[in-house]
């Protein structure tokens, strides 16, 4: 996003913070907002003459306003409509920058109501493994991210892998993802993971093995590169057998290559 862009959607943001701590209902409201946002998205995304009207920086914010009450007003709750009325009337670069910050207001809201349930650490642990899971399958990807495929054929999809085995907010999430023109479904799962990471104010490491590892080690990894890296620690954990032992470890753009293929190639590189 350019300046103006992350401006307003930082004063969303604020404002949704502002909303949802309003409330004690459990994250009852926070997962309405995000449910109801995402509809809305979907009408702009549907409408690309309507994008372009309630993101027009040369209109007046009022009249931008205006025309977003008077089409989601009897669609969405009132919290809801405050947020997107919120949304509306700042300065966004473009439409899309207003559509995505739409869509960061949406994520951020199932993600509030989940850590209101308790539910955040599994949220992220099922997003992340969602995400392998539709990285390890090339045709799987393909049809998620086919933009000819209707919306509903892309849920349903999803919901065969899904059904009765994730928390509603994952399957929200999840669902939202796919539907996005320009989804690329492992990366937006990848992110979506990655944001859920953040808000229990924990870092990332990305973590391939040669083989799964057990409980009890993954703990003690997260505990050694807690230390290492002075905070809280996930691991995402990926398994290929093509590097025959040891561990890789990316934390942001660092790279620890502890892998025997790793070595072996170091060893090859030293060689004249």
């Amino acid at each position: 996003m350019h300046a103006a862009s992350r401006d307003a959607l930082a004063k969303c943001r604020e404002k949704l913070q502002g909303t949802i701590g309003q409330k004690s209902d459990g994250g009852a409201t926070a997962a309405t907002i995000g449910s109801e946002l995402f509809q809305v998205v979907e009408v702009l995304d549907a409408d690309r003459s309507l994008r372009i009207a309630v993101a027009d920086s040369s209109a007046p914010a009022a009249a931008r306003q205006d025309l977003a009450r008077s089409l989601f007003g009897w669609k969405v709750g009132d919290a809801t409509l405050e947020i997107v009325l919120e949304a509306v009337g700042q300065s966004w670069s473009n439409p899309r920058d207003l559509r995505d910050g739409l869509v960061d207001l949406g994520r951020l809201s199932l993600l509030a109501s989940a850590a209101a349930q308790g539910q955040l650490a599994t949220v992220e642990d099922e997003l992340f493994r969602l995400g392998r899971i539709v990285a390890g399958n090339p045709e799987f990807e393909q049809a998620l991210a086919d933009r000819q495929a209707p919306a509903d054929a892309k849920r349903a999809l999803l919901g065969t892998v899904l059904y009765g085995k994730v928390t509603a907010v994952t399957e929200t999430l999840a669902s939202q993802a796919v539907v996005r023109p320009e989804s690329r479904p492992a990366e937006d799962l990848d992110a979506l993971s990655r944001m859920a990471a953040e808000l229990q104010g924990t870092s990332v490491a990305d973590v391939t093995s040669a083989k799964d590892l057990s409980d009890e080690q993954l703990s003690s990894l997260k505990a050694r590169l807690g230390k290492i890296y002075g905070k809280d620690m996930a691991v995402h954990l990926s398994v290929d057998p093509t590097i025959m032992g040891g561990l890789v470890i990316r934390v942001g753009d660092e790279v620890i290559d502890g892998s025997v293929s790793g070595r072996i190639e170091s060893m090859r590189r030293r060689i004249p």
